[in-house]
């Protein structure tokens, strides 16, 4: 049997409402549904029905601006919600979700999840937690990008990236699957150039460590001195 740990989402211990029973019960009448690499889940534009939670794997939630711009708003993976909107009366995709590698989602119905809503105060916490930290981060994403330059928005990234994915191992951090330096410059509203000279200048300073499976940071209060 699955991990059900899934259910255990944003740092939000929901088990008082899906006990294990009612989680079986939910796995048999909810979709399920996997996605290989690079296959879209939904494009913008889409009709906006449906809240997915992530089994296992990753998701890029992005859009696309003026000239085919991309823009990369979360990496989201297992045990995190998307596609929240919905509950709130949008009826289209602002956005693209996109799975980043094999992915399971756990698929909810907008109306089976206003009925959930209804019966349980928590859901209800849960689902605003969700919106609210969303809007704050995006509030600060474009603070960053206002007022500070490229430099620091890669290294704040970094940081932001251990405390809210890394598991510490003794004096070090380490996170695994790391993102393509690409991505990191979707995400910081940077070049991918910049990206790799900001990395590389960090290395060489023996402040982390990277490959495509891991980021290792050596001294995160070094690294925040960098700031």
């Amino acid at each position: 049997m699955r991990d059900q740990s899934i259910w255990f989402l944003e740092n939000i211990d929901v088990n008082t409402i899906f006990c294990p029973k009612k989680i079986g019960e939910m796995r048999d009448s909810h979709t399920y549904e996997t996605y290989s690499k690079g296959a879209y889940i939904y494009l913008q534009d889409d009709h906006a029905d449906r809240i997915y939670f992530i089994s296992y794997g990753r998701v890029k939630i992005g859009t696309f601006g003026e000239g085919g711009k991309q823009i990369t708003k979360a990496i989201l993976g297992s045990g995190e919600v998307f596609g929240e909107l919905a509950l709130i009366g949008v009826e289209r995709r602002r956005d693209y979700a996109i799975a980043m590698e094999e992915t399971e989602l756990c698929i909810v119905t907008r109306a089976e999840m206003k009925s959930l809503l209804r019966d349980h105060n928590g859901l209800s916490l849960f689902f605003m937690k969700i919106m609210g930290s969303r809007i704050l981060e995006m509030e600060n994403r474009l603070e960053s990008l206002v007022f500070k330059d490229s430099r620091t928005r890669v290294i704040e990234f970094l940081i932001d990236l251990v405390e809210t994915k890394g598991q510490r191992v003794g004096y070090e951090w380490v996170v695994r699957k790391f993102i393509t330096h690409q991505e990191v410059a979707y995400l910081t509203a940077t070049s991918r150039q910049t990206v790799t000279t900001v990395l590389n200048e960090l290395k060489g300073k023996e402040l982390i460590k990277f490959d495509r499976r891991r980021l290792l940071v050596r001294d995160l209060e070094m690294l925040k001195k960098e700031l």
